[in-house]
């Protein structure tokens, strides 16, 4: 029995050896035809999508009526809960003319209430909201992912109306609100925020601080003395704010923004 599987092992590796010697000995259209040889197919681009007509309903921009008046207060309360996706595509349609209704959830019980009519008040895109998001961003009675979110939609709505909401919200107790006011001053083009960012750079908390000098950096392009931020004190900080404070009292009278360059914040 051994002897029997040791010839068959024997033929085995003569095959085996034989083989490639054979392949070379085939002719060579034969090895060829043997072989799948990749080829560039060529590229035909997809068609071109057809225009979609525009189907959607234009928001209103009449005065509403008192029965629309009224059916928009009966929203209101429906901006919490299952229904709260339709009630705020409801005041949408509805356009500028719903603002007051709408304002008037800002100081409605339910946090889920208020911040859905900030997010409404910022689909609807009306510069008229703005002095109520920012009076809602300086409540200190208020939760501060709500103030922060009213002073995020009132800057994108118009900035220009921001820079007393700054100096206030700056000089909040709360570090976060403190931060929302030095990150949201980047993007407000006034020389009225100079000031309150300045002091907000000798913050206590560190990143409260980073936050004002990096919007500082991106409004003025004054170059500073480099400073390790993320290694300082409260002390470094403060001397390093005496540097601005130094810079803008010689500066403010004559000082103009530099001109936007670089990507626009999506709004």
């Amino acid at each position: 029995m051994m002897t029997r599987m040791r010839q068959w092992s024997g033929r085995l590796l003569m095959c085996s050896l034989a083989l490639p010697g054979s392949m070379a000995m085939m002719p060579v259209d034969t090895w060829s035809a043997s072989r799948v040889w990749p080829v560039q197919m060529p590229y035909e681009a997809p068609p071109k999508p057809e225009p979609v007509p525009d189907v959607s309903v234009a928001p209103n921009t009449k005065a509403l009526t008192p029965e629309e008046l009224q059916r928009a207060e009966a929203l209101l309360p429906l901006l919490e809960g299952k229904q709260e996706f339709w009630a705020m595509g409801e005041f949408v349609h509805l356009g500028e003319s719903v603002l007051p209704v709408v304002t008037k959830a800002l100081t409605m019980p339910g946090p889920r209430i208020r911040y859905n009519a900030i997010e409404t008040l910022s689909m609807i895109k009306a510069p008229a909201a703005v002095p109520a998001l920012l009076e809602t961003a300086k409540q200190s009675g208020e939760l501060p992912r709500i103030r922060e979110h009213a002073l995020r939609v009132a800057v994108r709505l118009d900035p220009l109306q921001a820079p007393p909401a700054i100096e206030a919200m700056g000089k909040d107790p709360n570090s976060v609100i403190r931060k929302a006011a030095a990150f949201e001053s980047r993007y407000i083009r006034h020389k009225d925020v100079i000031q309150p960012l300045i002091d907000l750079v000798g913050d206590e908390e560190r990143f409260v601080a980073l936050s004002a000098v990096q919007s500082l950096w991106m409004l003025t392009r004054h170059e500073t003395e480099f400073h390790d931020w993320d290694a300082s004190s409260k002390q470094d900080r403060q001397a390093w704010a005496q540097e601005w404070t130094e810079w803008w009292n010689l500066s403010k009278d004559t000082f103009e923004l530099p001109e936007q360059k670089g990507r626009k914040r999506a709004s």
